[in-house]
């Protein structure tokens, strides 16, 4: 596996834990403050993570031919 292929990963599967972190929080009981917060920062990171995805697919194409 690249480097960069690696590097994509593990940036995934960082995402992945902040993202879980804001999922627990909308799960808790509602506190509209956290809730509204964890919301948007959720929705960010699980943009972040269909974007790494693409990235991740993108190498998974370019190295065999690397």
């Amino acid at each position: 596996m690249s480097e960069r292929l690696e590097t994509l990963k593990k940036a995934r599967a960082r995402m992945i834990e902040d993202r879980d972190a804001h999922a627990k929080v909308l799960a808790a009981p509602f506190d509209r403050d956290k809730a509204e917060r964890a919301r948007t920062k959720f929705t960010e990171i699980q943009t972040l993570i269909d974007a790494l995805d693409r990235a991740i697919k993108g190498e998974d194409v370019i190295s065999p031919n690397s």
